[in-house]
This record gives C-alpha cells, structure tokens and sequence, in this order.
C-alpha cells in the first residue's frame, strides 16, 4: 500500500526529544511520526540531509506503517552499548545505561580531540565491560588512510572485534583493508551503505568485512532485507539515534537476518533523555524486544515541537512523498 499525502499528514506528529548527552554535534533530536495500518512508524533523516537522501526514509516509514512484516526469525535482539566522544571520567556513567551489553561501540575521532584520547576512551571501555567483552569502534569515516592506520594499530591492543568506517571512500577503505591485513581486524562500512547511490558497491569492491545496515536510510525493512541478501557479507544491524518507534523497525529487520553474528546498534534509546513511549525500547539484560511501539498521547504532547519545526517537518515529508512518485 502506498498511502497518500493526506492520509500521511492526517496523523503526523513532529517531536523534540532532548538528549542525555551530546552526541553527533546535537543536543535535541527531532523525528516525525505517523501512524499506518501496522501501527507507529516514523519519519526522522537529520535535519542537513537533502531531500532525495531523505526520501529513503520515508519510503522506510511508509513501509513499516503500510506493509506486513517479514517472518521472524527470533523474538528478541542483542545490542551494543554505545559511547559517545566523552571524557573517560564519564564513561562508567553511560555505559551504566545499557544493562547487560556484553559489547560496546566507542565512537572515536571526534573534532577537537586527539588519539590519545581515543586510546585513553576505548581503554576505559575495556576495563568496564572487562576482558570477554567486545569493543568496536567507530570513525564516522573522519580519518584518512595514514591516520586511521596509525589509529587501529595502536587500539588493536585492546582487542578490537571492527573499526567501523575509518575512512569516507571505499577506495580508502580498500586500501586501508590492504595494510592491516597482518592485524586482522575486521572493517566494517557504514556511510559507504547508507549514504551511497550504490549501497552494494563496497561489497563488490572486496573493501569492508561487515556491513552496518539501517532500515531507513536504506528504504524500509523489505529494501535492507534484499540488499543486505545481496550483498553477501555478515551484517550488523544499527540506529540512527531514532526514537523506540525507528528502533522497533531496526528490531523488525534484525529479527529477519537468516545469520546475525554480532550486536547490533539498536540500543541507542538508553541515549535519549526522553522518549515518545512508555515502554521505550532500551537495553534489558543486553537485548531488546522485538515489537511494535505504542506511543503515548501524553507525551507525545509533552514533546511536540513548534509551530515552526512541525511546519518545517510537515512540508520536508510533503516534498519527499513527491519524489517517491
């Protein structure tokens, strides 16, 4: 079913979530949610990206409110603890927010600061989650081939279990792959899938281990399913700091994966200083429930953003649904 603009904007809500730390360079997260046939969906590419780019998203919405969901293969989902650039002061405080997770991803490279205090951050995370646990960590394709280098091998003696794209190209990533191949840590491609014409291309190009794989920015459930099929490679299941709405379609998909080898980046509601339900999907014993969300009217209100911004949300889904024909 492909539902009208109408019948879209009839339930659309626009909320203001704050969040409990900095994270992305945002302190409030704006979504737009909308209600379909199978229930709560939601709507919520950041605010900088194009239309275009943000049409995938809602072509995601549309199809977790409008579509039936693939089989399940299991009823509930392991996820990583995610850390923010923070000091390492601050680390056992956040981490204390994902009850369970036996892995946690550090983001690293962030503005301003400097490898030392990427190792001293990922050091911390190790000594919190202790020496069976798994530590990931994630560029945000922020380094080039000589830094990233530099970077992982001086983390590779922490045990890492994947660098998550440590560098914008896939050309660099394939030759980075090249010169820590005597490491034998795994790269896994993020913004080469979600933000690529080709989502494929970084597979074929023999540049990544692993793909991180999210349902909005890649057109839906259905849509990610087949690519990620195509693809061939393990995949990790991630967020985009979504509300327990977005988190349930990235359940939904994870619960489809055929194989789904490692945690996935679905716990990121534990970073969220409020939300727009009263079950909110975050991290209970290193898993969430694979489920639809009910949103609650109250805070749904509670929340609600300004004249302004739902008007700005309302005409950005407007000229989306345009381009979806």
């Amino acid at each position: 079913m492909h539902p009208t603009l109408d019948e879209l904007l009839q339930t659309a809500r626009v909320v203001t979530l704050p969040l409990a730390r900095r994270f992305r360079g945002i302190d409030m997260r704006e979504a737009l949610l909308l209600e379909g046939p199978q229930g709560w969906t939601e709507f919520s590419p950041f605010v900088e990206y194009g239309d275009a780019e943000a049409s995938a998203w809602l072509a995601a919405s549309i199809d977790f409110g409008w579509s039936e969901p693939p089989a399940a293969l299991r009823s509930s989902i392991r996820v990583n603890a995610t850390l923010p650039a923070v000091s390492v002061a601050e680390v056992p405080d956040v981490l204390a927010g994902f009850p369970g997770c036996r892995t946690v991803k550090v983001k690293v490279a962030e503005r301003g600061q400097t490898l030392s205090d990427d190792i001293a951050r990922v050091a911390a995370a190790r000594d919190a989650i202790g020496a069976v646990g798994r530590i990931r960590v994630d560029a945000n394709g922020l380094w080039n081939v000589d830094e990233a280098e530099r970077a992982i091998r001086a983390l590779a003696e922490i045990d890492l279990e994947y660098v998550e794209q440590p560098c914008a190209s896939i050309r660099e990533l394939g030759e980075l792959r090249s010169r820590i191949a005597d490491l034998g840590v795994p790269i896994a491609a993020d913004e080469s899938v979600r933000k690529a014409s080709d989502p494929l291309a970084v597979a074929r190009a023999g540049a990544a281990d692993i793909l991180v794989i999210k349902a909005q920015p890649l057109g839906g459930v259905h849509a990610a399913l087949r690519m990620a099929a195509e693809a061939g490679l393990p995949v990790v299941v991630s967020s985009a700091l979504d509300t327990s709405v977005g988190l349930a379609m990235g359940a939904q998909l994870a619960a489809a994966i055929p194989d789904l080898d490692f945690d996935c980046g679905l716990g990121t509601a534990a970073l969220l200083a409020a939300d727009v339900t009263a079950a909110p999907l975050r991290p209970v014993a290193g898993s969430i429930d694979v489920r639809r969300v009910q949103v609650d009217p109250e805070l749904l209100d509670r929340y609600s953003a300004d004249d302004d911004r739902r008007d700005w949300w309302r005409a950005r889904l407007e000229r989306c649904w345009r381009l979806l024909g």
